[in-house]
């Protein structure tokens, strides 16, 4: 049965929620086993003790970004009409957001996408950094932190089209896309034969890449298909985030759509996967103490989140998928401010100075 047939039967929001729940399964499954975290794969990178947790973002990125590139050049798929790329953007608001996104994961130990998996696994800490996350996404989005967004994106704009476009950018086409994605792909590789990391930390990896050429592919595939307007787009936490909390709170304020059931996928996938692993476990705060640098974090992510397009995933991963100017901007400000607030962390004493990357042969801690 196609989608169309689909559509027909049970409706095209049912079929657009569901196709979110079940590609955020996948995500949130592979996201659990394979511990993937962009924080984790910072802290690595800066602290030159590359392991399994540079590996497993490495991997995730690139297989995105094949995939993404390899659908294209197949003529699978056209993101020339998503959000990312179609209209306007702005540079300002994705260095900016990206700093902030950067410092305020570090100091939540986690970006938003891991608080979403951990919370699923009993982890408290991670529960309430994640709700205090979609509370300023949403402040930033419609609340009293908007007019500041608004004001900061301003500063530097960019027309939608080839403006937000690296590959317009250099005038080459998609097979120079893929071939970028193949050099992440063979970095990654190199890491993890280097590190010998085992086999079941590969597939996660990957599977994590993979949801996000599956969520490009059945939002534009539905596009083609239903009769009213669905967004090509993929995975993506912060606007997400935001509209589900005030969907909790305002039932039926907002339409549900895929990126709507994208968050309820991602938390039964990773909690499937724990269950199964015999992995969950009630986690509390580290101590009192922890709290308010959890939720500054929190906060900081937020309001990063909605400045930046997207958060380590929306922007960093699928955004980067498509080679969306800003994205790319976005995410490397987010490694810039993830960086400089671990070296700050250290020196304060705040974080140990080395890197346990556990578990190149078996499954990495919960962080």
């Amino acid at each position: 049965m196609d989608l169309a047939s689909l559509m027909d039967r049970f409706g095209e929001t049912n079929v657009l929620v569901a196709g979110g729940v079940i590609i955020g399964f996948m995500f949130g499954a592979f996201a659990q086993r394979s511990r993937f975290c962009l924080r984790s794969a910072v802290i690595e990178f800066r602290r030159r003790e590359p392991g399994a947790k540079l590996v497993v973002w490495l991997l995730g990125f690139s297989a995105a970004l094949v995939g993404v590139q390899a659908a294209i050049l197949a003529g699978w798929l056209d993101v020339s009409q998503s959000r990312m790329l179609a209209v306007a953007g702005s540079m300002s608001g994705a260095a900016i957001g990206g700093l902030l996104f950067g410092v305020g994961m570090i100091a939540s130990r986690g970006c938003a996408t891991r608080l979403l998996v951990l919370s699923a696994t009993g982890n408290l800490r991670a529960l309430l950094s994640g709700l205090v996350f979609a509370v300023s996404a949403q402040a930033a989005y419609r609340g009293v932190l908007a007019p500041l967004r608004s004001e900061l994106s301003g500063w530097w704009l960019i027309d939608g089209g080839p403006d937000r476009d690296i590959l317009a950018w250099l005038g080459v086409g998609n097979e120079v896309g893929l071939g970028i994605g193949l050099v992440w792909l063979a970095a990654g590789i190199v890491v993890a034969l280097h590190k010998r990391v085992r086999s079941q930390i590969w597939i996660g990896a990957l599977g994590v890449g993979l949801a996000i050429p599956a969520g490009w592919l059945f939002t534009y595939t539905a596009s083609q298909t239903a009769f009213g307007i669905v967004p090509t787009e993929s995975l993506t936490f912060s606007g997400p985030s935001a509209d589900l909390l005030m969907l909790t709170l305002n039932w039926p304020d907002h339409a549900v759509d895929f990126a709507i059931g994208i968050m309820p996928g991602v938390f039964l996938g990773s909690f499937t996967a724990a269950l199964l692993a015999g992995e969950l476990k009630i986690e509390n705060f580290d101590g009192g103490h922890t709290m308010p640098r959890y939720i500054f974090g929190a906060v900081l992510m937020g309001f990063g989140a909605m400045l930046a397009g997207g958060c380590a995933v929306g922007a960093g991963v699928t955004g980067g998928s498509i080679l969306a100017v800003t994205a790319w901007t976005a995410l490397i400000g987010m490694w810039i401010g993830a960086m400089l607030t671990d070296w700050v962390f250290v020196r304060l004493g705040e974080e140990t100075g080395s890197v346990s990357s556990p578990t190149l042969s078996g499954a990495a801690p919960v962080a």
